[in-house]
């Protein structure tokens, strides 16, 4: 699957992941009011809001981009008929031959992380039958339980050609509180990288492992030292847009022949519609919102890598 991303990336020439992390607050008035019609201000009309939304972004933006990255607590949030909306976007955007990312930050021990796996990339068994139950391509993975937390992951990536993205230095304010931590006189997120790196080795695509790394935007010199410690990885760069990173901070994420990573942006995108230099869309034009932030995101990456 990693070399299915670094392929869409290139027909795309845009290594862009739109988030598909929807609120109610960013699901315009018409689309709530619809599903709400249906089936009632419940759980399943939120789900159901959230489904419509999702689907009408996808639609206007799946020519231009390689992959999607559905957060799944903000389907959670409604129970099971959010979940359902989950699979349903999970689904969705596959018949539209994106990569999905699933948002999932998984990580714990043996056999619960096993199952974890299986749910997410693999396949359970049930009787004579097996079933890949959510079936995203990638999800994100915690690695603070240590090897024995990640490794399912990794057999299971072995055996179905798909990944993972290790948290390694995340975007949020808040990182460094445990990840600058200096052990050994060096950071932790240092020594999380190095071992990416080393469970990245023993699982290799063409190029790239099918073990990735999450750094974020908001990082940038952070992003510098990682991105040497962590040749074949690929990373995925969150915090661009409205968590403040720019295209100008990402360009040592990636490599010479500008690969190795792919930028996120959710709310800069789905929510693009609220921004005044898209307001003119208003809530009924959100998916034509969306698709204009696209394209300035690919414009201010693209000229930042050709500096």
């Amino acid at each position: 699957m990693i070399n299915k991303l670094i392929e869409k990336i290139k027909k795309t020439g845009a290594p862009v992941v739109v988030g598909l992390d929807p609120m109610l607050k960013f699901v315009p008035e018409h689309i709530k009011a619809k599903a709400y019609a249906e089936q009632g201000e419940t759980l399943e009309g939120a789900a159901e809001a959230v489904w419509q939304f999702n689907k009408g972004i996808v639609d206007a933006v799946c020519d231009l981009i390689p992959a999607v990255k559905p957060q799944i607590a903000m389907y959670e949030q409604f129970g099971i008929p959010g979940l359902t909306a989950f699979k349903k976007t999970v689904d969705y955007c596959r018949e539209k031959d994106l990569v999905v990312i699933g948002d999932v930050k998984r990580g714990d021990i043996g056999s619960t992380s096993e199952a974890y796996a299986l749910a997410h990339l693999g396949r359970v068994q049930v009787g004579s039958k097996s079933y890949g139950a959510f079936d995203e391509d990638f999800i994100t993975v915690n690695p603070y339980l240590g090897s024995d937390g990640v490794e399912p992951f990794i057999k299971v990536c072995r055996e179905e050609k798909k990944g993972i993205f290790v948290l390694v230095k995340t975007s949020n304010p808040s990182s460094g509180e445990f990840q600058d931590r200096i052990i050994d006189g060096r950071p932790l997120y240092e020594l999380v990288g190095e071992q990416v790196a080393a469970w990245g080795n023993e699982c290799m695509g063409d190029g790239y492992s099918y073990v990735g790394a999450v750094v974020g935007a908001t990082y940038p010199e952070q992003g510098k030292l990682l991105r040497r410690l962590m040749p074949k990885t690929f990373i995925l760069v969150p915090g661009y847009g409205a968590q403040g990173g720019k295209g100008a901070d990402l360009m040592h994420y990636f490599d010479e022949d500008g690969l190795g990573a792919i930028v996120n942006s959710s709310r800069g995108i789905i929510a693009a519609y609220k921004q005044e230099q898209y307001g003119k869309y208003g809530g009924e034009g959100y998916a034509d919102a969306s698709r204009a932030a696209v394209l300035a995101m690919r414009e201010d990456i693209a000229q930042a890598l050709a500096k």
